[in-house]
């Protein structure tokens, strides 16, 4: 957020990763490995580190990792005038609702303080750039490829902001093909009355699937294959999901609802849902 260092967000796709890393010779993997793409695809490397860059551990077995970083600035004499992000917020947003206009919305209006579990790949993709300038707050995004952390994560997450007792707010970014893998992690959340807010990106598609289909070589994929990743026929209710789970919920259909709907999740002090009906593509 404001203040702090802007860093930029390895890509999901590993194509976009490679880019990002290309022409380094050294690379400084604290506390963590070097990076790798989530899946094995044709054609195209897992590991995203250039060749030719040395990788270089700082922490694990047990060292701090941040002493491990203010140690190293210190020796090498880092300067502190480093850039960091300006404090600016998007406007509140109007017409239609969008992936962009939704991420607007929540960048003007996400607390300090605020624990963001992010599962939103593709519905979700602007909202990084929404909130760089926000007051300070932590994000958890997908690290493995696994499918359906994210509101286990947020509910993990609400679960330490209540044991701490610093009223922070927990905000989970869930894609509507994912949530379906977790979605009693709602039931526990109101079973705890756990202060997070899940706002449920719908696109009726298991939209990151149906990109993987095409870069794994399944480049035209029959009838059968893409029923498989539809999530209509029915469409989901996740408000009357939520209900039935004893989290209150409302649905918006356009920008100026989903803005209003959030403000009001987000000044409950239990669980909330909000769900987003967006268009199926980008």
């Amino acid at each position: 957020g404001a203040g702090l260092p802007a860093v930029e967000r390895l890509a999901y796709l590993g194509e976009l990763a490679e880019w990002q890393l290309a022409g380094l010779r050294h690379l400084v993997v604290v506390d963590t490995t070097a990076p790798v793409s989530f899946f094995a695809y044709p054609g195209k490397p897992s590991e995203l580190t250039p060749d030719g860059c040395t990788v270089h551990v700082l922490g694990g077995d047990g060292v701090d990792p941040t002493a491990a970083l203010q140690a190293l600035a210190e020796a090498l004499g880092a300067p502190a005038d480093i850039d960091r992000a300006a404090a600016a917020r998007p406007d509140a947003p109007t017409g239609e609702l969008t992936a962009e206009s939704m991420a607007a919305a929540i960048g003007h209006l996400l607390p300090e303080g605020a624990i963001v579990s992010d599962e939103g790949n593709t519905s979700g993709l602007f909202v990084p750039g929404a909130t760089a300038g926000c007051a300070r707050h932590d994000w958890l995004t997908l690290t493995g490829g696994s499918i359906g952390q994210g509101m286990p994560v947020a509910t993990g997450a609400g679960v330490a902001a209540q044991a701490s007792g610093d009223g922070r707010k927990v905000v989970n970014l869930q894609a509507d093909g994912s949530a379906l893998y977790t979605i009693q992690s709602l039931w526990t959340q109101a079973r705890e009355g756990l202060d997070v807010t899940t706002v449920i990106l719908n696109n009726r598609s298991y939209a990151i699937l149906n990109m993987e289909l095409a870069r794994v070589g399944a480049t035209e994929p029959g009838p059968t294959a893409l029923s498989m990743l539809d999530l209509g026929r029915p469409d989901l209710d996740f408000c009357a999901l939520a209900t039935g789970m004893g989290v209150s919920a409302e649905r918006a259909t356009t920008a100026d609802e989903f803005t209003a709907a959030f403000e009001r999740a987000l000044a409950s002090d239990g669980p909330a849902l909000v769900e987003a009906i967006l268009p199926d593509t980008l």
